[in-house]
């Protein structure tokens, strides 16, 4: 059974940087691929970052590309996500995911499985 736990989020002015992290069990192959969504108040859930655990693919939305990276820990069974120049837009709930059919989680349409979510809150 996958069990994925996120942790990290907090509160940061305008610019600052943050880690999250998600610790994931039960991956139990190599053909996963792990990414974090987020949902900000009122508004629908996007994909922020996604990748193949093995490596390779990787993808982020527009609106991060330059600020943040994603990253997996194979040793560590751990998904990081840096965020650096964050801005008021970034505030959300960040999601971390995993999914076994690539294709769906790496076109940011959903996954097969979903953390319960840690609040990133940036203020001026």
């Amino acid at each position: 059974q996958v069990q994925l736990v996120e942790s990290g989020g907090e509160s940061v002015q305008v610019g600052g940087s943050l880690r999250l992290s998600c610790s994931a069990s039960g991956l139990d192959h190599d053909d996963y691929c792990v990414g974090w969504f987020r949902q900000g108040k009122a508004k629908e859930r996007e994909g922020v970052a996604v990748m193949a655990t093995r490596g390779g693919a990787i993808d982020y939305a527009d609106s991060v590309k330059g600020r943040f990276t994603i990253s997996y820990d194979n040793a560590k069974n751990t998904l990081y996500l840096q965020m650096n120049s964050l801005t008021l837009e970034d505030t959300a709930m960040y999601y971390c995911a995993a999914d076994s059919a690539c294709l769906r989680i790496l076109r940011f349409m959903g996954a097969e499985y979903w953390g319960q979510g840690t609040q990133v809150t940036v203020s001026s």
